[in-house]
């Protein structure tokens, strides 16, 4: 039993840089899916996702299966994306969601059809969801960076997006210009590491990673740090199991690292001490008893 669950990461380095590159990610992208969710932004982080198809595209388009390439236009693509709902939001009755909506389904068959312009079908499913053989060491040191920044930066940052997460009230009156500034960052930094996890999960699975483990860590704890490293931990253990499961039945990486965290999301749900179905039953019996 032990060899199977470690033997493929020794043997074979193409699983040990997925699974260092799906640790660093982890790190990074739990705690922003934490505050997405304390922020009532799940969904912008899924818009955002489909959102940098387009620069992908146009990156994959140029310049080929260039790493560098599609990540600086898929940053950019999702800066365009955020700016414009945004923008639309500010100057219009529509809400963030309606105008997020509105601009990512837009960016996403647009990113479908410029690969469709000289790309084949495989092209077309790599980038959409991923390929674990496309983990080359430039891939880790890209993913290695932004982790490492956005690690930093969050921790610059975490008071703020403590105090706008719970009280932006508070924090409005205070600073009249802080806010906005501080969810510019943020989004910022949700963009680059959406950009980061394209290569292993692809643009529409690597927002997975980011939210699901968040959610089922809400479940269990309602005490933020504690929310932050069951985030990470669930991250980090579903990461390994969706390679592993992966590796021994030859299906595509990024779905089922994704489809590994749906499980626990959904047992969390079931089983979670903050407010899950089975303890709600119990205590539904109990109040009839």
């Amino acid at each position: 039993m032990m060899h199977c669950l470690f033997d493929p990461f020794i043997n074979y380095g193409f699983m040990r840089r997925a699974l260092v590159a799906c640790f660093a990610l982890s790190l990074s992208t739990t705690p922003l899916g934490s505050f997405l969710l304390l922020r009532r932004m799940s969904l912008v982080g899924d818009a955002l996702s489909h959102a940098i198809l387009p620069g992908v595209a146009i990156g994959y388009l140029l310049f080929g299966m260039s790493l560098i390439a599609m990540g600086v236009g898929g940053f950019i693509a999702g800066l365009v994306v955020t700016v414009l709902a945004g923008w639309v939001s500010t100057m219009t009755q529509l809400k963030d969601d309606a105008s997020f909506a509105g601009f990512y389904l837009g960016s996403l068959a647009l990113g479908v059809t410029l690969v469709s312009l000289r790309g084949s079908s495989v092209d077309l499913l790599h980038l959409l969801f991923g390929s674990i053989l496309a983990v080359d060491k430039d891939a880790m040191h890209f993913i290695g960076i932004i982790a490492s920044i956005t690690l930093l930066i969050l921790a610059l940052l975490y008071r703020a997006l403590v105090i706008e997460a719970f009280d932006a009230v508070f924090l409005r009156v205070n600073q009249a210009r802080f806010p906005r500034l501080i969810q510019a960052l943020f989004l910022v930094l949700v963009v680059l590491n959406l950009v980061a996890g394209f290569q292993i999960l692809g643009t529409l699975m690597s927002v997975g990673l980011m939210m699901l483990p968040a959610v089922a860590a809400r479940c269990w704890t309602t005490s933020l740090s504690w929310m932050l490293v069951l985030a990470t931990t669930i991250g980090m253990f579903c990461s390994w199991c969706g390679l592993l499961w992966s590796f021994y039945t030859s299906l595509p990486a990024g779905p089922i690292i994704v489809l590994s965290t749906s499980m626990v999301f959904l047992l969390s749900v079931l089983l979670g001490q903050r407010d899950g179905i089975a303890l709600l039953l119990r205590r539904n019996l109990r109040k009839k008893i």
